[in-house]
């Protein structure tokens, strides 16, 4: 009797441990409380490189807003969007799925009606919503928001028209860094000198002014992010605010946005959340954007239905060192330019299999027309590219690659026909071929065609293809 007593104490205090190990991040269901329930800021850059700023060591960007932002949270250094592309990676992000999926895998398609909403599902918990910024989703996605204004700023009317004591979630897109860009963006401008210029792009004055002018436009976006953080903190809304940025694709220059390079797919990710997050830490846990949907509703005390196919991270928000992923799976689709491209990620490896390689590695029509990209068109025609810089030009392209990223971080070094790494290859290989099993990737696909010149970057086509 006494040893069945010992142990039913011992299942009790295990129970006990259990149930308030889940709840550190979430409410029992029937037991929300609003007032206790966290409220979300979703912060979405828009063509901003995951290194672009001081938290991932920029030298010379000045972004002490994003700074603030980091050494009061979690900073994420594997962190990978499912598709480099703007209107592709909001879908994914609203409706927590992979681009494919989502039904509108391509450039301005707009999301379709039958998609399910993380927003929709907290704002049929009592969450008020509010969307504002850069909006790129189409029609349907608006049901989803009680508010939705395409001026940045708005977030401030709507912490003003919020119940009071409602929980909030708002969804800030900005436009910066995109493409063109003005002069006089920010009060102390960046320079040339500035320019941390990669080698696969030509380091001359023209392509540092461009870097310039694009870095200005982070400065700015910094500006931002630092009001939020500052009106929540004067609110007392910081501490139980899970505040996240994000970056929607790589930078808008050539072999970055629209790739499955990291140059094009690697988001910055930071996540500041004082009630729960212990400040000033770092993760290199393998961390995917598809999994902030099911985070988000976990952390609000719902659970994620079966649309979703993002995996919940609490776990790493609670504990850098943990892990919850070993690979990430992203897509290229048509980008003004028709790809059609999957890859797989390891911490180690990366494998992308181009399902058209006969198209040229074209950037994305704003890259073509950007003086950086003029100048690999001028060295091209000079015969002075270095071989790193010929990867645009290149005839056919080759249908698998494989890199060690480990030694290889800019994927240069293409390793899919050499003997010493078939093993790797085949492995990755069937990572892939499964996760599109899983996710009923279509085998076939229409080609769709060009809107724009590969060379100059001039409309080919009277507007943008849509459905």
């Amino acid at each position: 009797m006494m040893l069945l007593r010992a142990l039913s104490r011992c299942a009790l205090v295990f129970l006990v441990l259990v149930i308030l190990n889940a709840g550190q991040f979430a409410l029992a269901a029937g037991e929300q409380d609003a007032s206790a329930l966290p409220n979300i800021v979703l912060f979405i850059a828009d063509d901003m490189a995951w290194n672009d700023c001081e938290p991932y060591g920029h030298p010379h960007i000045r972004t002490p807003n994003l700074t603030r932002l980091a050494k009061g949270g979690l900073t994420f250094d594997n962190a990978f969007l499912t598709v480099s592309s703007c209107s592709p990676t909001r879908c994914s992000l609203i409706t927590g799925r992979y681009p494919h999926s989502t039904g509108a895998p391509n450039l301005h398609e707009p999301l379709p009606a039958d998609q399910h909403l993380f927003p929709e599902d907290l704002k049929n918990a009592g969450y008020f919503t509010g969307a504002c910024g850069k909006w790129h989703l189409g029609p349907h996605a608006q049901r989803a928001f009680n508010k939705i204004d395409r001026n940045l700023h708005a977030w401030q009317d709507f912490l003003k028209e919020k119940p009071q004591d409602s929980p909030f979630f708002f969804w800030i897109a900005t436009t910066d860094p995109h493409r063109d860009y003005q002069p006089n963006t920010i009060a102390n401008p960046h320079t040339p000198e500035d320019a941390v210029v990669p080698p696969y792009l030509i380091d001359n004055e023209e392509t540092r002014k461009d870097f310039a002018a694009y870095y200005d436009e982070i400065g700015r976006l910094d500006e931002e992010v630092g009001a939020i953080y500052e009106t929540l903190e004067k609110q007392n809304l910081l501490e139980n605010t899970l505040f996240v940025f994000i970056s929607d694709n790589g930078r808008p220059f050539p072999r970055c946005k629209a790739t499955i390079y990291d140059t094009g797919i690697k988001t910055p990710f930071i996540c500041h959340w004082p009630a729960k997050i212990k400040p000033g830490e770092r993760t290199a846990a393998l961390t995917s954007t598809l999994d902030l949907a099911p985070t988000f509703l976990t952390v609000a005390g719902l659970t994620p239905g079966e649309t979703y196919q993002g995996k919940e991270f609490t776990s790493v928000l609670s504990n850098p060192e943990a892990n919850y992923r070993e690979y990430i799976f992203a897509e290229r689709n048509w980008h003004n330019f028709d790809f059609w491209g999957r890859g797989v990620r390891s911490l180690k490896f990366k494998y992308i299999h181009n399902n058209y390689p006969d198209n040229y590695d074209t950037p994305p029509a704003d890259a073509v027309r950007s003086p950086s990209f003029q100048e690999l068109v001028k060295a091209k025609a000079a015969g002075t590219l270095e071989p790193q810089q010929k990867s645009y030009f290149i005839h056919p392209r080759p249908v698998d690659e494989l890199y060690d990223l480990e030694q290889d971080p800019l994927e240069f070094n293409n390793l899919a026909g050499d003997p010493a790494y078939q093993e790797v290859l085949a492995q990755m290989q069937a990572e892939l071929s499964n996760w599109r099993e899983r996710t009923n990737d279509p085998q076939t696909r229409t080609p769709i065609p060009n809107d724009f010149d590969a060379t100059t970057g001039e409309r080919i086509r009277p507007t943008p293809t849509q459905k």
